[in-house]
């Protein structure tokens, strides 16, 4: 079963929300509803969100009820900035909209069912393309693993912040099936609790060993020696090697650093934004303090008491050991390497 899927010419998401008690999936056809359910995390990571917002995207032609071309790729437009305002960090939402809305000015498509078409295909074939990608970058960073390893992850990188696999924790999984024997130790990643929700389901599922810390005993286990080596995934990566990710990668970077222990981000190249020259560039997305005060509605501190929530931070590259990506692990130089990849993909 995948987090994104187009079933029966309906999207169709894992409620996000919902886990590890329950296991539902929503539908949609319309694609500003499409857009609420990437705001509201129904749907979360990097490559999931590009997927959706791509069926966002053919949804969007489907839903045009005009007649002519020049009507239907202003839709489309408009339906594209409705879909990158909903979650602004991640850069796979913007590449898989400016993906479809190539296909749509295709000149050499005059026929608006052709354009349909042609629209739903592409959106699938970034759906798939994820799939086979995940399992490459798995493969070059189980090599990084060693039988024994205790493994430190932060936030969710598995199938469902994927289509199917995971980035880091699909690094995790392909070292687990190769036999490995591996433990892994997940942060909890507060507020939305991504650790101890999501990533603990996965690897349940999958027989894969774990055991959930605070977000803040990273350092006193790396201190002792506990952990020997950290992946994470990324929300969006500079020219540079700088990595956006989930609120609280940073300081297990720092850590990490510290303690002598490699710290790898697993990247996907369509995550790899060559535009911006350094992580300084990245918007960081603010959420709602209320995910801080009530997280899943559970009331901590009093309404009224004033609270922060950036969804991610930026880890500079002098952290970062390397950057697994679909074309292999890149090492510094980045600003070099990771053009590289990204052209390699190309």
């Amino acid at each position: 079963m995948r987090t994104v899927e187009w079933i029966d010419d309906k999207l169709s998401l894992i409620d996000q929300r919902q886990l590890p008690w329950d296991l539902q999936s929503v539908t949609y056809e319309d694609y500003r509803e499409v857009a609420e359910a990437i705001r509201v995390m129904v749907v979360r990571g990097a490559p999931a969100i590009g997927a959706t917002a791509g069926f966002g995207m053919a949804i969007a032609a489907q839903q045009f009820s005009g007649s002519d071309r020049l009507g239907m790729i202003q839709h489309l437009e408009e339906a594209a900035e409705v879909l990158k305002a909903a979650r602004p960090t991640a850069v796979n939402l913007m590449w898989a909209v400016d993906r479809l809305l190539r296909v749509a000015t295709d000149e050499e498509l005059t026929a608006l069912d052709d354009i349909r078409e042609a629209m739903l295909r592409e959106a699938q074939r970034i759906a798939d393309e994820d799939v086979e990608i995940n399992k490459r970058m798995g493969e070059h960073g189980a090599a990084l693993v060693k039988d024994g390893d205790t493994i430190l992850h932060h936030c969710n990188t598995g199938s469902l912040a994927t289509v199917d696999w995971g980035t880091a924790l699909g690094v995790i999984r392909s070292a687990h099936a190769q036999g490995k024997q591996i433990h892994v130790l997940l942060d909890e990643t507060r507020p939305r609790l991504q650790g101890s929700r999501l990533s603990a389901w996965e690897l349940k599922e999958a027989g894969i060993p774990f055991d959930i810390i605070a977000d803040n005993a990273a350092g006193h286990f790396m201190q002792r020696g506990e952990i020997d080596i950290v992946f994470v995934g990324s929300d969006r990566t500079a020219a540079n090697g700088d990595v956006a990710n989930k609120i609280g990668t940073y300081q297990v970077a720092v850590l990490a650093r510290e303690n002598g222990i490699p710290f790898y981000p697993v990247v996907p190249t369509s995550t790899i934004d060559l535009s911006l020259a350094s992580g300084a560039d990245i918007p960081i997305e603010e959420r709602s303090p209320d995910e801080v005060r009530k997280p899943y509605g559970l009331a901590l501190v009093p309404e009224d008491y004033p609270a922060r929530n950036p969804a991610f931070d930026v880890t500079p590259q002098r952290y970062v050991t390397g950057i697994v990506t679909e074309n292999g692990v890149v090492y510094p130089p980045f600003d070099l390497n990771l053009q590289r990849a990204v052209a390699g993909t190309r």
